[in-house]
């Protein structure tokens, strides 16, 4: 196994083992976490809902080691890269991704049964498929006006692979790629994850190599957010004690509120003085485990709120950093049987499309290169 796919290996199945592991914790608060479990979480757990197939809203079955939806757009992605084996612009999110959704039957997991991603999809996804599919608005425009969360932001993983070692090329496509799904700090966030994945999947790349990558090409709340959250992080070894250090240096920043299941009039919406929660919180964490995975992701669990996202790109990146081998091999085969699914084969596919990406970018390059020599001589 050569370094691409090593590290790509480790950044999806990492990503798909933090996405399971905080299904289970979501939309908890970390008192809550600890009563509910009688003690911190320490892998996979059963669902924070008994009787979550009783739940009208949410009859999800999260935990067990049941993936969600964050894995399931993540590669739902890899399959839009696998077929286009190029960058990608919003159009190919409307030509392609969008199709992926609304005609492809995979396996949904926490729904135990099989149909199309669509129906697992929350509402700043679905906007998706009515503002693409239904309402043909232009895709490089579509997101305005949706949710601003983690919607985009959360499977942009295999963007910073496609652009392994170039973080700025990262998020220029993730920056396109999520207009046509977000706007305003939604889209911003999703750049940066991505960006942050490439920098990660840089040989000899470290967690303070990840943190200035995100704070190089951050704007606006997303940069002050992630600053602050950082600085807070650096003061803390132990992810328990830095749970509640980490809210207070993220709450400015946040529109959801302390009480996340009831947020108020504010929440989620446009701002340049805001930031998603959950990609600072990620780093944060990262930080304060030196960018090992399991202590990374074991807080971004116990931290609760959107937990799954925020454990999807620590483990995304944590898996980047230190490939397969940093993914908790008992984790990881229980995710994938849980959830009937290859975790390693997107990660060697993409992999494969990144190396030929990358050939492709060099012949353009040279193009232009002989191109510029000509208007210099």
């Amino acid at each position: 196994m050569n370094h691409l796919i090593d590290r790509s290996v480790g950044c999806l199945v990492g990503a798909a083992v933090g996405d399971a592991l905080g299904g289970a914790t979501e939309t908890a608060l970390p008192e809550e976490i600890r009563a509910r479990y009688g003690g911190w979480v320490e892998g996979i757990v059963a669902p924070f809902h008994e009787n979550w197939a009783g739940r009208l809203l949410a009859p999800y079955h999260k935990g067990d080691g049941h993936i969600t939806d964050d894995t399931l757009l993540t590669h739902a992605l890899v399959r839009v890269y696998a077929r286009k084996r190029d960058h990608l612009d919003a159009f190919d999110v409307a030509e392609l991704l969008v199709p992926d959704l609304i005609e492809r039957v995979v396996h949904i997991p926490d729904m135990e049964r099989e149909a199309v991603t669509f129906h697992r999809l929350a509402a700043a996804e679905r906007w998706l498929v009515t503002r693409l599919h239904h309402a043909h608005a232009d895709p490089r425009e579509a997101g305005v006006g949706n949710i601003c969360n983690c919607g985009a932001a959360m499977y942009m993983a295999p963007v910073g692979i496609v652009n392994a070692g170039d973080p700025a090329g990262a998020y220029a496509e993730a920056v396109e790629i999520a207009g046509a799904h977000q706007h305003s700090y939604g889209r911003e966030a999703a750049a940066v994850f991505a960006a942050a994945v490439a920098a990660a999947m840089t040989p000899g790349a470290d967690i303070e190599d990840v943190v200035a990558a995100c704070l190089d090409l951050a704007r606006d709340g997303t940069r002050a957010a992630i600053e602050a959250v950082v600085k807070a992080a650096r003061g803390h070894r132990d992810w328990r004690e830095a749970i509640t250090p980490l809210r207070a240096a993220i709450a400015p920043f946040d529109t959801v509120g302390e009480e996340y299941r009831s947020p108020g009039l504010g929440a989620r919406r446009p701002s340049r003085l805001h930031s998603i929660e959950e990609l600072p919180i990620a780093l944060g964490m990262l930080v304060v485990a030196g960018g090992d995975f399991r202590p990374a992701l074991l807080g971004s669990v116990n931290y609760g709120r959107d937990a799954d996202s925020t454990a999807t790109m620590a483990g995304a990146i944590a898996g980047a950093l230190g490939g397969a081998a940093a993914v908790p091999a008992e984790w990881s085969a229980t995710v994938a049987q849980a959830s009937r699914l290859d975790l390693t084969e997107p990660a060697i596919v993409l992999a494969e499309v990144a190396q030929q990406i990358f050939t492709a970018d060099q012949a353009r390059f040279a193009r232009r290169a002989d191109r510029f020599a000509e208007l210099t001589r």
